[in-house]
C-alpha cells in the first residue's frame, strides 16, 4: 500500500464504518482491515491519518487501530513470519515520540500505550535513544508534553513492580536510572515550586497534580526492585515533599463528586504507597522519617469521610499502617492498650461497615461485587484493607486485639437482636471482624489454613451462622446469607465434617435465592467442599453421603441457570462439573435430561461466547457425562452423537473459534468410545480435518491432533483402503508441525500413531522421506524437546 491520498481516502471510509453499529455493514469493514494489515506502509497510513486527518473521531478510530496493530503483530514470534517489515518498523520508531506528544490527550494515551508495547520488545537494545529523546523533552516547559512523556514512561517502567530479578532487568533498570532518576527529581522539585506559585489558580493546579501523580507513580516503579543509590542519596528531597503533599488541602482540588476519586485523593493515595514501600522494604534506611509518616496518615484516616471517593486513599493508608506493625522494630509504636483500642475504634471498625454504595454494588452490579469479594480483586477496598491491619495487629498483639474486638462482635451481635430487619448491618460487621480476626493465613485453594486459637470458630458457626441458613425464607437478608455462606466457605478446614454435611442441604436450598450473589455463592460453596480431601485423599464427602440429594441438587444447579442474571455464570457451571465429577454413577438417572440441557445452553451460547471460565467448565461437565456413562454403558456413545452432533455442525458452519478446539476434543472422546470400526458420520468429515487452513490456528492443534489419534486408533484400514489419497495429507499435516519448534512433540503424536496403527506396506513408500524430513530439523535446529522425541 502507497502513502498515497487515495489509499488514506479508502482507509477513512473503512474506520468511519467500523463504527456503524449495523454488523451487516461493520463487520465487513472489520474484515477488510484484517485483510490489508499485513501490507507495507499499512501503520504508518493510520498514523498519517491520526495526524492530519480533520475529524476528531477518525483520530481517535485509528489510534486505537494503530495501538490494537501493534499489540497483535509487534512481537517477533519464533517460527512465525515476521508480521511488520523492517521499514515500518523504523518509520514507527522515528515519528511515534513527537507524534504522540503534539497529540490532544484522548489520543496521547492511545499512542502512549502503543509506545510502551513497543518498549517492552525493543526498549533498550533495538531502541537506544528513546530514554534520551523523552528526557529531552522535559525541558519543553510545555505541562502538555511533559505528561505526555511522563505517562509513556509510566506504562514503560511499571512492570518493574512485577518482573523477576534478573541481571537482563537489572542492566535495564540501572540505565533508566541512569537517564532519568535526576531528571525526575528536578522535574519533582520544579513542580511542587510551581504549585505554590500557582496555588490560586485552579486549572493550573489541575495539570500540575496530574504531573505529581504520574511523578510519584514513577517513583514507586523505579524503587521496586531494590533502594537505588541516587533515591537513597536524596531520600531527603523525596519524603520531605512526599510528607509536605500528605497534609496539602487545597479548596480548589476538592471536588464535589461523591463517587469518583479527584486528584489530590489520587496523589496521596499513590504517596501512601510509597511510604509503604519504603517501610517494608527499606526500613532501615526510612527509619528517620517513618514517625511523620505515620502521624500524618493516621491523622488523614481519621479526618476522612466515608464517600466513595476517597476508598483507595483510605484503603491504602491502612496497608500503610498495616504494613509498619508487623514490622518488630515499629512494634514499639502500637503497644499502647490507648493506641491499640483508638486504631480499633477509629479505623478498623468504621471501615468493616457495610455502606450504601456497598449495598448498591451487591444488588445492582454483582458480577463486580463477586469478582471483589471472592477472587480478591477487592485490594483497593476499604474492608480488605481493615482485615490486613486486624491481621498485622494479630501478629504482636493477638490477645488485647482479640479482646477488644471481643467487645465490638458482641455488641453488634445485640444490637442486632434488638431489631433485625433495621439493623441487619450490625451483624454483617460483626461476621467481618470475626472472620478477619480468626484468619491468619489462607490459600484460594484450601481457604484458612491456619486460624487464631482464641476465636470459636464452631460455636460462632452453630449459634450465628446457622440460623440464618436455615430459616425457611431464602431471599430475606441476602447480604447475611451472602455472609454465612462465605463463612462456611472460608472456614471449611476448621468446622467440623458433621457441621458440613448439615450445611450441605441448606447451600443446595440456596441455590434457588433471588440474589445473584447469593446463589452465586452457594453454588462457589458446594463447588468448594466438594473438591476437600480427607485423611488417605479421597475426596471429604462422599457419594455415599451426598446420594440423599442427588436430584434435588442437579434440579437446584440447572435451575440457578435460569435466574435473571445468571445464564452464563461460572461458579454455578463450575459446581455442576464438580458434583458430576463426584457423584459418578449415580448421576446417571438424570444425564438425559442433564444433556438435553447442556446441548441447549451450549447451542445459545456458541452464538455469541463471551465467558471462557463458563464455557471451559460446560465442556468439561459434558464429556463428564460421556465419561461416566459410556464406561458403565457403551452402547450409549450414539445416544450422545444424537444429541451432540448438529449443534457441532453448527459451531463447525459457523467457525466460532472459541468453540472449535472443544468440539475437536468432544468429538475424539466419542470417538475412543466406539469399540468397532468408524462410524460413516465420522469419516464423511475426515477429509476436512486436513485442510490446511485449520491448522493455522494453534489453539487448534492438539485437539486436532487427538482426534486424528483416535482416527487412526480406530480406523486405520479403513482410512487405508478407502481414502488412499489421505496418506499424503497426513503426512502433510506432520510435515507442518515438525517444522515448528512449539509444535514438533504434536507432530510426533500423529507420526507415533501412523506408524502404529497404519498398515505396513501404505506407509513403506514414505519412510525414506519422513527419515530425511527429522534429520533435516535436527541438522538445523536441534532442541532437547526434538531429540528426546
Amino acid at each position: 500500500m502507497e502513502l498515497s491520498d487515495a489509499n488514506l481516502q479508502t482507509l477513512t471510509e473503512y474506520l468511519k464504518k467500523t463504527l456503524d453499529p449495523d454488523p451487516a455493514i461493520r463487520r465487513p469493514a472489520e474484515k477488510f482491515l484484517e485483510s490489508v494489515e499485513g501490507s507495507q506502509n499499512y501503520p504508518l497510513l493510520l498514523l498519517t491519518l491520526l495526524e492530519k486527518s480533520q475529524e476528531n473521531v477518525i483520530k481517535v478510530c485509528a489510534s486505537v487501530t494503530f495501538k490494537n496493530y501493534i499489540k497483535r503483530n509487534w512481537r517477533i514470534v519464533e517460527d512465525e513470519p515476521n508480521k511488520i517489515c523492517e521499514s515500518d518498523r523504523i518509520a514507527i520508531k522515528a515519528n511515534i515520540v513527537p507524534l504522540m506528544l503534539s497529540s490532544p490527550e484522548q489520543i496521547q494515551k492511545q499512542l502512549s500505550d502503543a509506545i510502551s508495547i513497543i518498549g517492552r520488545e525493543d526498549f533498550p537494545q533495538k531502541w537506544p535513544d528513546l530514554l534520551t529523546e523523552m528526557v529531552n523533552r522535559f525541558q519543553s516547559g510545555d505541562f502538555h508534553v511533559i505528561n505526555g512523556v511522563l505517562r509513556t514512561a509510566h506504562s514503560l517502567f511499571k512492570r518493574y513492580r512485577h518482573e523477576f530479578k534478573s541481571n537482563e532487568l537489572w542492566t535495564e533498570i540501572k540505565l533508566v536510572l541512569d537517564a532519568f532518576a535526576l531528571p525526575l527529581t528536578n522535574l519533582f522539585k520544579a513542580t511542587i515550586e510551581l504549585c505554590s506559585t500557582h496555588a490560586n489558580d485552579a486549572s493550573a493546579l489541575k495539570v500540575l497534580f496530574s504531573s505529581l501523580i504520574l511523578i510519584a507513580k514513577l517513583f514507586y516503579s523505579l524503587n521496586f526492585q531494590d533502594l537505588p543509590e541516587f533515591f537513597e542519596d536524596n531520600m531527603e528531597t523525596w519524603m520531605t515533599n512526599f510528607h509536605s503533599l500528605l497534609t496539602l488541602d487545597n479548596k480548589l482540588l476538592q471536588t464535589d463528586d461523591e463517587e469518583e476519586a479527584g486528584l489530590l485523593e489520587l496523589l496521596k493515595s499513590q504517596i501512601c504507597d510509597n511510604a509503604a514501600l519504603y517501610a517494608q522494604k527499606y526500613d532501615e534506611e526510612f527509619q528517620p522519617y517513618l514517625p511523620r509518616f505515620v502521624t500524618a496518615i493516621w491523622n488523614l484516616l481519621v479526618t476522612t469521610g466515608q464517600e466513595v471517593k476517597y476508598d483507595l486513599l483510605v484503603s491504602n493508608a491502612i496497608q500503610f499502617l498495616a504494613s509498619v506493625c508487623e514490622r518488630p522494630h515499629y512494634k514499639h509504636l502500637f503497644e499502647d492498650q490507648n493506641t491499640l483500642t483508638s486504631i480499633c475504634e477509629k479505623v478498623i471498625v468504621p471501615n468493616m461497615e457495610f455502606r450504601a454504595a456497598d449495598e448498591e454494588a451487591f444488588e445492582d452490579n454483582s458480577e463486580e461485587y463477586i469478582r471483589r469479594d471472592l477472587e480478591g480483586s477487592d485490594i483497593d477496598t476499604r474492608r480488605r484493607a481493615a482485615c490486613d491491619l486486624v491481621r498485622g495487629l494479630c501478629k504482636f498483639f493477638e490477645g488485647p486485639v482479640t479482646g477488644i474486638f471481643s467487645g465490638y462482635v458482641n455488641s453488634m451481635l445485640q444490637e442486632y437482636a434488638k431489631n433485625p430487619s433495621v439493623n441487619w448491618k450490625h451483624k454483617d460487621a460483626a461476621i467481618y471482624l470475626v472472620t478477619s480476626l480468626a484468619s491468619k493465613a489462607q490459600t484460594q485453594k484450601h481457604g484458612i489454613t491456619q486460624a487464631n486459637e482464641l476465636v470459636n470458630l464452631t460455636e460462632f458457626f452453630v449459634n450465628h451462622i446457622q440460623p440464618d441458613l436455615k430459616s425457611a425464607t431464602v431471599n430475606e437478608f441476602p447480604v447475611l446469607k451472602a455472609d454465612g455462606i462465605k463463612y462456611i466457605m472460608i472456614f471449611r478446614n476448621q468446622v467440623p465434617k458433621e457441621q458440613l454435611l448439615v450445611s450441605i442441604p441448606l447451600l443446595i436450598n440456596h441455590l434457588q435465592a433471588e440474589s445473584i450473589v447469593v446463589h452465586t455463592y452457594a453454588a462457589h460453596a458446594l463447588e468448594r467442599l466438594f473438591t476437600m480431601r480427607g485423611t488417605n485423599n479421597a475426596t471429604l464427602i462422599t457419594a455415599a453421603e451426598m446420594a440423599p440429594f442427588v436430584e434435588v441438587l442437579l434440579t437446584n444447579l440447572f435451575k440457578a441457570l435460569t435466574l435473571p442474571g445468571s445464564s452464563e455464570n461460572e461458579y454455578i457451571m463450575k459446581a455442576i462439573m464438580r458434583s458430576f465429577s463426584l457423584l459418578q454413577e449415580s448421576i446417571i438417572p438424570y444425564i438425559p435430561s442433564v444433556i438435553t440441557q447442556l446441548t441447549q445452553k451450549l447451542l445459545a451460547v456458541s452464538k455469541n461466547p463471551s465467558k471462557p471460565h463458563f464455557n471451559h467448565y460446560m465442556f468439561e461437565s459434558i464429556c463428564l457425562s460421556i465419561r461416566i456413562t459410556c464406561k458403565a454403558n457403551p452402547e450409549a456413545v450414539g445416544s450422545f452423537e444424537e444429541a451432540l452432533f448438529l449443534v457441532f455442525t453448527e459451531i463447525l458452519q459457523n467457525d466460532v473459534q472459541e468453540f472449535i478446539p472443544y468440539v475437536f476434543q468432544v468429538m475424539s472422546l466419542l470417538l475412543e468410545m466406539h469399540k468397532n470400526e468408524i462410524p460413516s458420520s465420522y469419516m464423511a468429515l475426515f477429509p476436512h480435518l486436513l485442510q490446511p487452513v485449520l491448522w493455522e490456528r494453534t489453539g487448534n492443534i492438539p485437539p486436532l491432533v487427538r482426534l486424528l489419534q483416535a482416527y487412526l486408533e480406530r480406523g486405520a484400514s479403513t482410512i487405508a483402503s478407502a481414502a488412499a489419497d489421505k496418506i499424503p495429507g497426513l503426512l502433510g499435516v506432520f510435515q507442518k508441525l515438525i517444522a515448528s519448534k512449539a509444535n514438533d512433540h504434536q507432530g510426533f503424536y500423529l507420526l507415533n500413531s501412523i506408524i502404529e496403527h497404519m498398515p505396513p506396506e501404505s506407509v513403506d513408500q514414505y519412510r525414506k522421506q519422513i527419515f530425511i524430513l527429522l534429520f533435516q530439523r535436527l541438522q538445523n535446529s536441534k532442541t532437547t524437546k526434538f531429540i528426546k522425541s
